[in-house]
């Protein structure tokens, strides 16, 4: 399977916010968090973000379909860490590597180092997946409810 990003532009917002309120829905119902889960935001924020200059989000294609996307925050030229967030693949199309290839493409066209992004502390398999990716815990967490810890990973 071939992996590929294909850049995201203020036309499909629609179809990125559907895409990423199917995405992270299963971790909504899970963890009631409507602070930081990306199923509670609504299309303007992605919005306002696709008009962001530092804010680069893509699809991320499998065979040329949209399986996923990712987001980078890119501000390197303003001395901050480059960040991932969110990132998401498709349910139907989860646990297939797609996500590792998307990162690794995403370092590939922003450098490969000073970034940094945060996840759920009880996700398991994404704690695993940053740390396969050569990021570590920063120590730094925050609680966002009783079910919910989110965890910050950087790399150098």
């Amino acid at each position: 399977m071939e992996v590929s990003l294909k850049r995201i532009c203020c036309e499909a917002a629609e179809k990125l916010w559907k895409m990423q309120t199917t995405a992270f829905r299963e971790l909504y119902d899970k963890y009631q968090d409507t602070e930081t889960n990306p199923a509670a935001e609504p299309i303007d924020k992605i919005m306002v973000r696709l008009n962001q200059p530092f804010t680069y989000y893509y699809f991320i294609l499998a065979d040329n379909v949209a399986v996923g996307a990712v987001r980078v925050v890119d501000k390197h030229e303003y001395g901050r860490a480059k960040r991932i967030s969110p990132i998401f693949v498709m349910p139907e199309y989860r646990n297939r590597g797609l996500a590792q290839k998307a990162i690794k493409l995403v370092e590939e066209r922003h450098g490969c180092s000073d970034w940094e992004l945060d996840t759920i502390l009880e996700e398991k398999g994404n704690c695993y997946l940053y740390e396969k990716m050569g990021y570590y815990q920063t120590g730094e967490s925050k609680v966002i409810n009783d079910k919910m810890t989110l965890v910050f990973y950087k790399k150098d």
